[in-house]
């Protein structure tokens, strides 16, 4: 075994080789804090006949790494969740280039979480390991590399920011690379500017060379011998005559605005040349013809571009596609739009919810249940590129690009104690020709718009790419799809008029410098700029009311004391609510009250029963309710929805009263004040204090006034008693005054129910 242990960012990172996984082609242990990962390599001896590079990334996090075991049913882990999948995404973006070209044995990566201590993250941990692992083993690559994570937290730089301090932090960024060079970006922020990114890469790129460095000198200890292959190049014969037949002919048939005459145009060239020379050539080099064909293609754009300045579809590097947009387009969504730029096309919902739709998360890095009240879901069906592929469910790239879409979004939206809406955007590509990602997030901040959403600003994204050759190269706006294909980088850039909201840099060279990138920013806020404009002209600002189909949400601050008086004995109380109302209601630990319904008057409704519910009783106030049970010593009144309060005898009316009973019966309804609540939180009331007080012999019974009617059975007038409440039951209310009773004349009783 060997290990390496050094402290990195203020917390000991330890980088173990020799001990776990001793079967595989490479493994690594990586350690840091209490956060530990396993990192696996392995690779075939056979040479795979796929078109392309077969490597696939399992990342894994284990329950039992932070002591839960799964919930549900099922208690095993299964399916991978969404943070799995992009930690996965990460991985392969970082490492996929620094293969050797023509490398096609299958390798397959596997990192398992297997110590999670809730501060630090595993994910950049991961790509360390794997780096270590790869570089450590017989497989051929040009590591090592690493990852870091930079936060910004009251304008000092963090480098492998806990997650607590990321709550604080006005970005999040992973960043990839090599000693010298930047691999891969992604991340998220609050509207920093690209100096601010530039700053940040820079921060980033100190941290990674302390990560190589280690690995370097473990590696010096234990790696072994790479494996041999064999690039199998066409011969030089097929790749004169393809070369002679086709090179001109693909130069012309790639210049198409369009993407299927251009496609077309390109297939046609190649299956031409592909039949005239499996005619000359022998079988066994027929195989080198499809290959040499796309190389040609590959060397056409690049070349056209770098020597003329003028891309396949007709525009000069800097050009944006043509923008069309349509808003409130689904008349029952709750917001909509349509954005299209070229032959990209994104038709985007926005689904306003209450706090019960919001999404319910149980990770490994936090002690407890999360809840998550703002999703952007993307779907790229194959009809979107005219493509018949088979349908699997959601696929990795759909959840990549829905994440970046929702972080670019998320910086904007009103604070849920604001706003306290679940959202749900989903982008539907209809068509596309690149950048679909990209054109989810201005579609959606379209839909926001029109769903009358108060987010702060819109936001809009751009896809840049590059041409690459030597010392000469191209930065290239709003890339085409097959810019994205046969180019150098893919590197997405969003964000508002003020800054960048989100961030995400593929590349397929090995790495990328830091003076490139920033001119990169440089040119993707100019093409960002222009595209807010004409999202301006189409939708300048959030509606002013919500749609009618959505609905209304208020909030009510209760007592946290009260919550179990609103929800009742299992739920009865609040489920009643909502029965009688139909608005929707949920409450937090802090007693805030959410009420949500699509019609104003059930909201009204169902926010006057919270506030009788949970509402305190004041001395000095005047209440109506219906007379509970009556005593020897007075009568029960319930002043508000489970609260009792006791009107003494004495305080029925003036004058002497012989029995509760000559005043008010079970079932009456009276008016009473309360005039006094005692320390133990029982409630005295009377109805004497609304009655006024008649002048006659003291002692007596005063004369009611000469208009004064009577309740039936009794001589109160009917100002104080008013009809009998049908199913009133007092009884418990009676034994429990009784006991507040006994405390002598004058005492007073009552409870709030549960």
């Amino acid at each position: 075994m060997q290990r390496i242990e050094k402290t990195f960012a203020g917390r000991p990172l330890i980088i173990e080789t020799g001990r776990m996984a001793k079967q595989a082609a490479g493994s690594c242990v990586v350690r840091y804090g209490d956060t530990m990962v396993i990192a696996s390599v392995t690779v075939s001896d056979k040479r795979s006949t796929l078109p392309f590079f077969p490597l696939t990334v399992e990342y894994k996090e284990k329950t039992y790494a932070a002591g839960k075991i799964p919930g549900g049913f099922i208690k095993r882990e299964g399916r991978p969740r969404d943070e799995e999948i992009l930690s996965c995404r990460i991985i392969d973006r970082s490492i996929r280039p620094l293969f050797p070209e023509g490398f096609q044995n299958e390798v397959q990566v596997f990192v398992y979480v297997v110590s999670a201590d809730q501060e630090n993250d595993a994910d950049v941990l991961g790509l360390v390991a794997t780096s270590y692992a790869l570089a450590a083993s017989k497989i051929p690559w040009a590591g090592p590399i690493a990852a870091v994570r930079v936060g910004r937290v009251q304008d000092k730089w963090v480098l492998n920011p806990t997650f607590q301090q990321l709550e604080f932090s006005d970005m999040d960024l992973v960043v990839a690379g090599s000693n010298d060079s930047i691999m891969m970006v992604e991340g998220g922020a609050l509207e920093i500017s690209e100096a601010d990114v530039v700053e940040a890469l820079g921060i980033a790129q100190r941290g990674i060379r302390e990560l190589v460095a280690m690995q370097n000198e473990l590696l010096e200890k234990s790696s072994q011998p790479k494996m041999a292959w064999t690039k199998l190049d066409p011969p030089a014969k097929v790749v004169e005559r393809v070369r002679a037949e086709a090179e001109a002919k693909i130069a012309k048939a790639i210049n198409q605005a369009d993407k299927a005459t251009r496609v077309q145009a390109v297939e046609r060239v190649k299956d031409e040349v592909k039949e005239q020379l499996k005619a000359e050539l022998p079988p066994e080099e027929h195989s080198f013809i499809g290959s040499v064909l796309g190389d040609l293609e590959y060397v056409a754009l690049r070349s056209q571009v770098l020597d003329s300045g003028l891309r396949v579809d007709g525009r000069k590097p800097t050009q944006v596609r043509a923008i069309s947009i349509d808003t409130g387009l689904l008349p029952r969504a709750h917001g909509s739009a349509l954005f299209t730029r070229g032959q990209t096309q994104a038709l985007v919902a926005a689904t306003l919810g209450t706090a019960n739709d919001v999404q319910r998360l149980d990770s490994i890095d936090e002690p407890k249940e999360s809840t998550k009240s703002f999703m952007l879901h993307y779907n790229f069906p194959p009809f979107s590129t005219g493509e018949v592929r088979p349908v699997r469910g959601t696929s990795r790239r759909e959840i990549g690009h829905g994440n970046l879409a929702e972080r670019a979004v998320q910086a904007v939206l009103p604070p849920f104690e604001e706003f306290p809406y679940t959202l749900r955007i989903v982008s539907e590509i209809l068509e596309s020709n690149g950048s679909s990602s990209m054109a989810s997030v201005c579609g959606a901040s379209l839909a926001l718009y029109d769903a009358g959403v108060p987010i702060q600003a819109a936001v809009a994204g751009v896809a840049m790419g590059l041409i690459k050759e030597g010392n000469k190269y191209a930065i290239l706006t709003d890339i085409l799809g097959t810019e994205d294909h046969l180019g150098d980088m893919d590197f997405k850039v969003a964000g508002t008029a003020e800054g960048i909201t989100s961030i995400q840099m593929d590349i397929k060279v090995q790495g990328l410098a830091l003076s490139l990138m920033t001119e990169a920013l440089a040119q993707a806020k100019e093409g960002r700029l222009h595209i807010l404009g004409e999202m301006n002209k189409a939708m300048a600002g959030p509606k002013a009311e919500l749609s009618p189909f959505a609905p209304r949400i208020v909030t009510v601050q209760i007592s946290p004391e009260k919550i179990g008086d609103l929800i009742g004995p299992k739920g009865k109380t609040i489920r009643g609510i909502q029965d009688e109302t139909g608005a929707e209601l949920s409450v937090d630990d802090s007693g805030l009250v959410t009420i949500a319904a699509v019609g104003g008057e059930a909201m009204q409704r169902a926010r006057q029963m919270v506030q009788a519910i949970t509402a305190e009783p004041v001395v000095g106030e005047i209440y109506e309710g219906p007379v509970r049970s009556t005593t020897a010593f007075g009568a029960f009144v319930e002043i508000m929805p489970g609260t009792d309060g006791l009107v003494h005898i004495s305080e029925l009316r003036h004058g002497r009263t012989e029995k509760t009973e000559d005043v008010v019966k079970k079932g009456d309804r009276v008016r009473v004040k309360l005039i006094e609540r005692d320390e133990r939180g029982k409630l005295r009331l009377s109805m004497k204090a609304l009655i006024p007080k008649p002048d006659g012999p003291a002692g007596g019974s005063a004369p009611a006034p000469a208009d004064a009617t009577y309740a039936e059975g009794g001589d109160t007038p009917a100002a104080a008693v008013e009809a009998p409440v049908e199913g009133a039951d007092g009884s418990e209310g009676g034994r429990e005054g009784g006991r507040g009773g006994r405390g002598g004349r004058g005492g007073a009783g009552g409870r709030r129910r549960e």
